[in-house]
């Protein structure tokens, strides 16, 4: 058996958004509006999107990529879990995303909702174990900065 290298990662975005939490939390709880900012994109197209947004439900995105990206015509499929919600406070989810047919990575996200002034900060933590091939945490990173840029005009 070949041993395959990974690389254990974790970093923290925290980002102020001007609205309280009860809808930021919102962006995170409701399909319609998560599907906005966190399946939708411009460099894929969404072929699947479903949430079941309770303590052990499941999150599933499956999305193609476009023409003109590195992995035209190629699937990437997120698969989470739901593993605690407390309303309006926090959200944890276990998930693996898979590139075609290879695992890339397994990850825990922690997203917080925290009161600031009249609004809210939201502070995500993302663990993660990126295996041989990944997109690796740096790449992972800008993601999730780029998907919570997209959060703010769903709030």
């Amino acid at each position: 058996m070949t041993d395959q290298s990974i690389i254990d990662n974790t970093f923290v975005v925290e980002r102020p958004y001007l609205k309280p939490p009860i809808q930021v939390f919102a962006a995170f709880s409701d399909a319609s509006k998560k599907r906005r900012w966190f399946a939708e994109g411009p460099d894929h197209d969404v072929e699947h999107f479903s949430m079941d947004f309770a303590v052990g439900g499941q999150e599933r995105a499956q999305y193609r990529f476009r023409e003109g990206t590195p992995f035209a015509s190629v699937a990437l499929t997120y698969d989470g879990h739901f593993l605690d919600i407390v309303t309006d406070r926090r959200v944890v989810t276990a998930s693996t995303m898979t590139l075609g047919d290879r695992r890339i990575s397994a990850s825990l996200v922690t997203a917080e909702f925290r009161p600031k002034n009249s609004g809210t900060l939201l502070v995500l933590t993302h663990q993660a174990v990126f295996f041989e091939g990944a997109d690796g945490p740096k790449i992972r990173e800008a993601g999730w900065r780029a998907l919570l840029d997209r959060l703010e005009p769903v709030v």
